[in-house]
């Protein structure tokens, strides 16, 4: 998808993006003609791949990386420090990424793993938006990377699909608290994404294989891909979709009418 210059003198922060959906949003972001496109991650040898990768392809885009596990927020909080302190606004903001816990029966699941997936799922959001908001002016844009399960109720995804309700109200009723501001507030929510890490996390487990597994053969349309997922995200973004705000749109490939 062609953005042409929707993008000329934005500055945009995608997290969780040196793979996958993430990647691909600030890859099309400075296809747009974005000034700036901070990508961010946890491991920086990828990061620092990534960014090369990136700027070779766009010189005219201004690309950094910022290492950090925004799950932990004293690490998204630095991020965003960095950010005032070095450019001092920000017109786009997408939120990608989650909980690296892979999908299990509730009754089967470690409580352990409760909190993880409250921060990596919802909390991680919710302390970006914070930091975001100050930051933008009318015209600002932030999308969430969500998925179905916060839609459908599906089986091993009770805590998943909790979480990501959670975002898409949380969304709805920030979009109408930010409006007044001039920022949009949007959802994405597909549900399994081929070609991604998370793919390969829920397709690698006993349970998660024959739930998602069966799921697969419902997309008849065929299983999306970060390109088929990555292209809305940065619509919403855009000055296409200005007077868009507080909606959550399903891209899954038909395997439900989410």
């Amino acid at each position: 998808m062609m953005f042409g210059q929707a993008f000329k003198s934005r500055v945009a922060v995608v997290t969780a993006s040196t793979s996958g959906i993430g990647k691909e949003t600030a890859r099309l972001l400075a296809q747009g003609g974005a000034e700036t496109v901070v990508i961010n991650g946890r491991n920086r040898d990828t990061g620092a791949k990534v960014l090369k990768q990136l700027s070779t392809a766009f010189p005219a885009t201004n690309f950094r990386f910022i290492a950090g596990d925004l799950n932990i927020p004293e690490q998204s909080h630095a991020l965003f420090d960095q950010i005032q302190r070095e450019i001092g606004r920000l017109d786009i903001f997408v939120h990608c990424g989650g909980s690296q816990v892979r999908p299990e029966f509730f009754t089967r699941m470690d409580p352990g793993t409760y909190q993880e997936q409250i921060d990596g799922h919802f909390k991680s959001f919710v302390i970006c938006c914070q930091r975001t908001i100050p930051m933008m002016a009318p015209g600002g844009s932030i999308v969430a990377i969500a998925s179905d399960a916060g839609k459908v109720a599906t089986p091993a995804e009770t805590m998943i699909g909790a979480m990501k309700a959670a975002v898409i109200m949380f969304s709805r009723t920030l979009a109408m608290e930010v409006s007044r501001q001039g920022i949009r507030v949007n959802v994405v929510t597909p549900s399994l994404v081929a070609n991604t890490v998370s793919y390969d996390r829920v397709m690698s487990g006993e349970t998660s294989s024959k739930i998602f597994g069966k799921a697969t053969s419902k997309a008849k349309l065929g299983l999306p891909t970060p390109e088929d997922v990555a292209p809305l995200a940065v619509f919403l973004s855009s000055p296409y979709a200005s007077k868009i705000t507080g909606q959550a749109v399903s891209v899954n490939g038909g395997i439900s009418a989410a």
